[in-house]
């Protein structure tokens, strides 16, 4: 059997909510998708994610939300971390912290793990994302396909913990740019990968960011309140099918709509 799996990158602002809202399930139809993961970090209204904006994607058909180094930007959402597994926050956050940093879910018969870990490069002094990753992959309950999310700035750390990984974790992706790369590939021991999904956000816009709040600040050097853009939606990800035969990904796609 084939099971595709939908990765959609950095969920930016209500507007890509509401477009998720009104066509995931849509296109899991036509797409023929067994499984959803989304980053939704920034889904919130003024950034970051709350109660509102979690609920809404897992309503909308996303199975897991994994999240980056904004995740706590809401007070609100430290208790609903505790209390849901449609919704985890990176691993190598202290284990006192809120939540967890992975999740099994049992979808279409089989059982997905999704791991969810930040990078160091120009990111939080965070532990080591390859010890925290290999310390999932030994404890984990047993799972069937596993996923992993890696939330990083440098592209060169998120292909290197690709590599470190590859056959050893079925699906990866990079997230955190909110610029979607061109390297979506099955890897050499049968292994998903892309160094970054993009964003599902306001194509004209700076990363989200109305543009207009981006020429003031890097022309004028001041304080500037980055408000999100709101039109011109684009969902940006990748799909991945993976052969639960032969146990390995087989084909890897980009994602736009």
């Amino acid at each position: 059997m084939i099971l595709n799996i939908l990765a959609l990158g950095d969920v930016v602002g209500t507007a890509s909510v509401e477009k998720i809202q009104k066509n995931l399930w849509k296109i899991r139809r036509e797409m023929n998708i067994h499984f959803v993961v989304a980053n939704g970090e920034n889904s919130a209204l003024g950034g970051g994610i709350d109660i509102k904006s979690a609920k809404a994607l897992t309503d909308a058909g996303v199975d897991v939300v994994t999240t980056g180094n904004h995740t706590f930007k809401r007070r609100e959402i430290r208790e609903y971390l505790d209390d849901n597994s449609t919704i985890i926050r990176p691993a190598n956050f202290p284990d006192e912290v809120s939540g967890s940093g992975y999740t099994v879910i049992n979808a279409n018969g089989f059982r997905f793990l999704v791991m969810n870990v930040m990078g160091l490069v120009f990111m939080d002094p965070l532990a080591c994302p390859f010890r925290t990753t290999e310390k999932i992959l030994k404890n984990a309950p047993e799972y069937d396909v596993s996923i992993l999310d890696i939330h990083a700035e440098s592209t060169s750390e998120k292909i290197a913990l690709s590599l470190y990984f590859d056959g050893k974790i079925d699906v990866m992706f990079g997230t955190h740019t909110h610029v979607q790369t061109s390297d979506v590939r099955v890897m050499k021991n049968g292994s998903g990968y892309i160094t970054d999904l993009g964003m599902c956000g306001p194509d004209d816009s700076v990363l989200g960011i109305k543009k207009e709040k981006i020429f003031e600040r890097l022309i004028t050097h001041m304080p500037t309140k980055f408000d999100v853009a709101e039109t011109n939606v684009t969902l940006h990800g990748a799909v991945f099918s993976y052969d639960t035969d032969k146990k390995m990904t087989v084909k890897a796609e980009l994602f736009e709509y």
